[in-house]
């Protein structure tokens, strides 16, 4: 009974998203200068959020620099191994989702 209830409940919430995301287009439509302020402002966020990932990166590579500098040198040839090991593999698999 209350997975036919979900389901219901569910199906209610996509007509009403569909119906809103209709009204928004019909909006966008009949306005050509808010469709292209809307554009520019996604391709800001676009923009914003791959500075962001970037930055990220830099910080995780700062990190492990770090990391590496607190192992003791004896053991940073070994580490530095494992971790390009480590990232290989990882970019690998990000290639292969591509």
């Amino acid at each position: 009974m209350l997975q036919s209830e979900t389901l219901i409940v569910e199906a209610v919430q996509d007509l009403v998203r569909d119906e809103v995301k209709k009204h928004i287009r019909q909006k966008l439509e009949s306005d050509p200068e808010l469709r292209e302020e809307l554009k520019r402002a996604v391709e800001s966020l676009i923009d914003a959020k791959a500075r962001e990932a970037y930055a990220l990166l830099k910080i995780g590579k700062c990190g492990a620099k770090l990391g590496i500098a607190l192992v003791p040198e004896n053991m940073r040839k070994e580490i530095g191994h494992e971790l390009a090991s480590i990232f290989e593999k990882e970019v690998s698999k990000m290639l292969e989702q591509s």
